[in-house]
C-alpha cells in the first residue's frame, strides 16, 4: 500500500494526486497534539483545521479514494505526526511513502529527518498551490542590494497577464495604493460577512474541551465566518466579488469601531489551507470587475489582487529565503512582555480594545488592525519579537508560520532591520485618527504627547524614536523623523520619556 501524508493545511482538491482513483494508494490525514500544543491557539483556529480537515477527507472519500483519518480522540493516535505515521506504515504494509512539502519550515525538518531514516521508497510533491517555488524570490533579487515588492508584484503581473495591456499595466499605472486609504464614515453600506452554513462544529468543541486542549478566545458556532468545506470557500469568494470588492480598495485600510469586517473578503483561512487557489481567486475578481466595471473599478480590483500575487507570494519567498535564523532575529534589542490586555483586552485604549476584541471574539483582524494597531503598540512598547511572534501565530485563524512570520518578525516588529520593510512601521495617534474612529470614544487624548490624559501610543512613539535613534540614524525613510525628535525641547522630551515609561512598566494599567 503506497501512503501519502496529507497536512491539515494542505486541502487542494485540485492537486494532481487526485485525479486518479488509484486502489493501492491510502491518503493519512491527523489531528494532532503535536499541532494543537506547539502555540497556544485561538479556539476557532483548532475548530475551523479540523473541520476543513474532516469535511476535506470525506470529499475524498466520495470521490473513491482510500482515506485513513486519525481523530485527535483515537486510541491509536500518539498525538505525533511522525509516531502516527510510522503506525499507519506497519498496520497498512506500507510499500511506499509520498508527502507533499510542508510550508513550514519546523515540519519540513521533521518529516526530512523521519524520511532518512526510512527503508521505505521515499517521494516527494509540490503541494501545486503557489504561483512560485520556494526558491524564485531569492533567483528575482539575486545581485540587487535591496529586496523591493513592487518589483516582485509587477513581474507576477507580468509573468501571468494580469491587468495587462501588452507590456503595460492596465490603466497606466501599476499600483492605485494612494486611493486605497479612505476613512469609512458610515457609507457606503457595507453588507454583512459571508456566514458559511456550515455543520455542527459543537462535536469539535466538545473534543477539545475533553481532550484538555488549552485554547483561547470565545467561539459562537452559530456564527462561524471560516468555510470548511472546498464549495463555501468558493461561495465566499463568489460573495465577496459580488457585494464588497466594489469598495474593498477604497477601504482596505479604514477602521471602525462598528465595524470588524469592513469590505474585507477574509479568504485567508480558506487561501492558507488551499482550498482557494490564488490564481483562481485573482481571476475572479478581475472576471467580476471586467463584467461590471462601471460598479467595480480597476483601483478596487488591483488592490486585491496587489495583496494575493504581490504581497502574499512575496511573503513566502521571504520566509524560504531567510529560514531558520529569520525566526531568532531581533534588530531592534527589544525585551519587554507582552502586556496582558493581548489575551484579555482589558485596556482601556480604545483602539486595542476594540482590535484585540475582535482578534479574540472572531480569530481574525483585517491587516491594519493587525499592523498598526496591536503590531504597532507591541513594538513602540519594545515587546520581544519572540512573544509578539506566539501571539500572532495563536490568535488568527489564517495564521501558518510561513505567512505569520515574516509578517509580525519583519513588516509588523521590524526585527529582520529591513528585510521585509524598508523602515519600521509605526505611528502616534495621528494616524491611528486618520484611518478610523476609535480616537474619538478613546478617554485619552490624541492631540497629547504628555500629561495623564495624553494618548500613549504618543510618548511610546517618541521615546522609540529616542531609544532606536542609534539603530535607526542610517535609515533613509526615518531622517525626517529624526530631525523633529532632535527639534522637541530637552524639558519635553524628558516628559515624554518618563510617561513612556511608566507606560511600558505597567502596559495593563492604560
Amino acid at each position: 500500500m503506497k501512503i501519502r501524508l496529507l497536512l491539515g493545511d494542505q486541502l487542494n482538491p485540485k492537486h494532481s494526486w487526485f485525479t486518479t482513483v488509484e486502489a493501492n494508494t491510502c491518503y493519512v490525514m491527523m489531528e494532532m497534539q503535536q499541532e494543537t500544543n506547539y502555540v497556544e491557539h485561538h479556539i476557532q483556529k483548532v475548530v475551523a483545521f479540523f473541520a476543513a480537515m474532516r469535511n476535506f477527507a470525506k470529499d475524498l472519500e466520495k470521490q473513491g479514494h482510500q482515506v485513513h483519518y486519525i481523530p485527535l480522540d483515537a486510541p491509536e493516535n500518539t498525538q505525533s505526526l511522525t509516531e502516527n505515521l510510522s503506525y499507519c506504515f506497519q498496520h497498512f504494509n506500507a510499500s511506499s511513502f509520498e508527502y507533499q512539502w510542508p510550508d513550514e519550515f519546523r515540519l519540513d525538518q521533521q518529516l526530512k529527518e523521519f524520511t532518512q531514516q526510512l527503508d521505505l521508497p521515499v517521494n516527494t510533491a509540490d503541494t501545486e498551490h503557489f504561483l512560485t517555488s520556494r526558491t524564485d524570490l531569492q533567483f528575482f533579487f539575486e545581485g540587487k542590494k535591496q529586496r523591493i515588492m513592487e518589483f516582485f508584484y509587477r513581474d507576477m503581473r507580468k509573468k501571468y497577464n494580469l491587468l495587462m495591456q501588452g507590456e503595460q499595466p492596465e490603466g497606466g499605472q501599476w499600483n492605485y495604493d494612494k486611493s486605497n486609504r479612505n476613512k469609512w464614515k458610515g457609507t457606503p453600506e457595507i453588507p454583512p460577512p459571508y456566514h458559511p452554513k456550515t455543520s455542527s462544529l459543537e462535536p469539535l468543541v466538545q473534543l477539545l474541551e475533553n481532550q484538555g486542549i488549552q485554547t483561547f478566545g470565545t467561539i459562537d458556532t452559530s456564527y462561524f465566518l471560516f468555510p470548511t468545506t472546498v464549495e463555501e470557500a468558493q461561495a465566499q469568494l463568489d460573495y465577496f466579488c459580488t457585494h464588497l470588492l466594489c469598495h474593498f480598495g477604497d477601504y482596505q485600510d479604514a477602521m471602525h469601531t462598528e465595524q470588524s469586517n469592513l469590505f474585507h473578503a477574509r479568504i485567508s483561512f480558506a487561501l492558507n489551507a488551499k482550498m482557494l487557489h490564488p490564481l483562481e481567486v485573482v481571476k475572479t475578481a478581475i472576471d467580476a470587475y471586467r463584467k461590471t466595471p462601471e460598479i467595480i473599478s480597476l483601483s478596487q480590483t488591483e488592490g486585491f489582487v496587489r495583496q494575493i500575487i504581490g504581497w502574499r507570494e512575496y511573503m513566502r519567498g521571504i520566509y524560504w529565503a531567510e529560514m531558520p535564523e529569520y525566526k531568532a532575529k531581533n534588530h531592534l534589542e527589544n525585551t519587554n512582555p507582552l502586556p496582558d490586555f493581548y489575551w484579555t483586552g482589558k485596556t482601556k485604549m480604545s483602539c486595542l480594545q476594540h482590535s484585540i476584541n475582535n482578534s479574540l471574539e472572531h480569530a481574525y483582524a483585517h491587516h491594519i488592525q493587525r499592523l498598526m494597531i496591536t503590531g504597532n503598540f507591541a513594538l513602540l512598547a519594545q515587546i520581544h519579537p519572540d512573544a509578539v511572534d506566539q501571539w500572532y501565530l495563536g490568535v488568527y485563524a489564517d495564521a501558518i508560520e510561513w505567512v505569520q512570520l515574516p509578517n509580525t518578525r519583519g513588516m509588523s516588529q521590524w526585527a529582520d532591520g529591513g528585510i521585509v520593510a524598508t523602515k519600521p512601521y509605526i505611528s502616534a495617534a495621528a494616524y491611528i485618527n486618520k484611518m478610523g474612529n476609535y480616537c474619538g470614544s478613546c478617554i485619552y487624548n490624541k492631540s497629547q504627547r504628555t500629561g495623564e490624559t495624553a494618548c500613549p501610543f504618543n510618548s511610546l512613539y517618541w521615546n522609540f524614536l529616542d531609544d532606536k535613534k542609534e539603530l535607526l540614524k542610517n535609515n533613509n525613510r526615518m531622517s525626517m523623523m529624526l530631525r523633529l525628535l532632535e527639534k522637541i525641547p530637552a524639558e519635553e522630551l524628558y516628559e515624554i520619556k518618563s510617561r513612556a515609561a511608566t507606560i511600558i512598566a505597567n502596559p495593563d494599567a492604560y
